[in-house]
């Protein structure tokens, strides 16, 4: 999904973004010098409140799997947050939309 991403940047003309940045989390895109981290979270994978729906076939091991991927993107989220970084979540859905490229802007200042 991040792929889709690339296109939106550079079509947005936004510069500065590097992939595979060595900070925790691993986010998909860090702006190293704005401090600003962005995650494009999958919507199965990352638990969307509206969109997620649990399979019916293993049905204990996906809510205690999805359960897992959202505490650990919180854990992610403060740690980032409180080392002074702003971490933008881009649900998988949103990537092209203008308010996403609206919402970065404002996070690179």
């Amino acid at each position: 999904t991040e792929k889709l991403f690339v296109p939106v940047l550079r079509e947005s003309k936004i510069v500065g973004w590097r992939r595979h940045y060595p900070i925790f989390g691993k986010p998909d895109f860090a702006f190293p010098r704005k401090k600003v981290a962005v995650f494009i979270d999958g919507c199965f994978w990352h638990g969307h409140p509206q969109k997620y729906r649990v399979p019916q076939s293993n049905h204990e091991y996906w809510v205690k799997k999805i359960s897992r991927n959202v505490a650990r993107d919180k854990l992610v989220t403060q740690t980032l947050k409180d080392k002074g970084w702003n971490v933008l979540r881009i649900w998988e859905d949103a990537v092209a939309k203008p308010s996403t490229v609206a919402r970065l802007r404002k996070a690179l200042g």
